[in-house]
């Protein structure tokens, strides 16, 4: 039996590193990868037969769903966003899934979504959850402090800009005016003593800059800066939960208020130390008792809520494969 690997198309601008995380998490699985496998080209495999965990987000190329017949899949910790949902869920596309039921969710929305229609669906977690491979001995831990994309949600000059259509967009829907509300509503939490001296880390490299095995390796060397870490302070989910598989503290941060970010988090957020953010006057609050700010001195202690669900998906993995 040959083995593939999920890659990812790219943005015009940037990808997201978070992607080559989540195939980390299935590499670990198999025993060889013979191909790499494109996310949004499933359907376009004319190969040999071949085993692929479908983990992760589905799919930005919605014309080409469903996977070919040539892939055997391993369905868990999929999530069907709710912008891809109406498309995917086609005639054709429920008689896919159904065809390979059952379907393990990363997240609970995703699995509410196919019982409607009458898929056999589960709540798995995601898979990142069983990165423990790359937990280090406690006495490696630094006194590294990583903030990785914080309320990345949040007008972005990259993003608002992304193109002229794109500019005259937020232009009139007033986010070109709203640039500097991210670091405004990140120092309402977090200590000036904390923002000098941590590294901030972005999981969204520019695009057309780097080959599979350099996104690849920039995937393994940020797991490894994070097992490594103090403290780390994410908006990222891909981030936060390998955090949590390393026995890292984490600290969620949570200022997503649209359904196409909120919906990919049913099930997940509560497994966070988290701070939830009103994105409209900044005012927070936390589920762990945070008092002021976050400083260099503040410890926070894991749920360890994620246990279960990475022992299940360990095994119905290496079950499957």
């Amino acid at each position: 039996m040959k083995y593939g690997l999920l890659t990812y198309d790219e943005n015009k601008n940037f990808f997201n590193v978070g992607d080559n995380i989540q195939s980390l998490a299935a590499k670990q699985f198999l025993p060889k990868v013979d191909t790499l496998l494109n996310r949004e080209r499933l359907g376009e495999y004319t190969g040999d037969p071949i085993k692929l965990i479908m983990n992760g987000w589905f799919t930005h190329n919605i014309h080409n769903w469903v996977p070919s017949d040539h892939i055997d899949p391993i369905f868990v910790s999929f999530h069907m966003n709710n912008t891809a949902a109406p498309a995917m869920l086609s005639e054709k596309g429920i008689a896919y899934l159904k065809k390979h039921q059952p379907i393990g969710c990363r997240d609970q929305f995703t699995a509410d979504t196919l019982k409607a229609k009458g898929i056999d669906a589960y709540f798995t977690g995601c898979l990142t959850l069983t990165l423990d491979s790359y937990k280090v001995d406690d006495s490696e831990r630094g006194d590294d402090i990583y903030i990785v994309d914080p309320l990345y949600s949040y007008p972005r000059a990259e993003k608002v800009f992304y193109n002229t259509k794109i500019t005259i967009k937020n232009i009139l829907n007033g986010s070109a005016f709203k640039l500097g509300k991210k670091d405004k509503h990140i120092k309402k939490f977090i200590s000036k003593e904390v923002l000098d001296t941590a590294t901030f880390i972005n999981q969204e490299p520019p695009s057309n800059t780097y080959t599979d095995e350099e996104k690849f390796d920039m995937a393994v060397d940020l797991l490894n800066k994070y097992a490594k870490a103090k403290l780390v302070i994410t908006s990222r989910i891909h981030c936060a939960l390998p955090c949590l598989a390393m026995g890292t503290p984490v600290i969620f941060v949570n200022g997503f208020d649209s359904f196409v970010d909120s919906c990919r988090f049913d099930g997940i957020l509560e497994l966070f130390n988290r701070i939830d953010i009103d994105s409209k006057t900044g005012a927070y609050t936390s589920n762990f008792g945070l008092e002021g700010k976050i400083t260099n001195e503040t410890t926070v202690k894991n749920l360890e809520k994620h246990h279960d669900l990475a022992n299940a998906l360990k095994e119905k993995v290496t079950n499957k494969i």
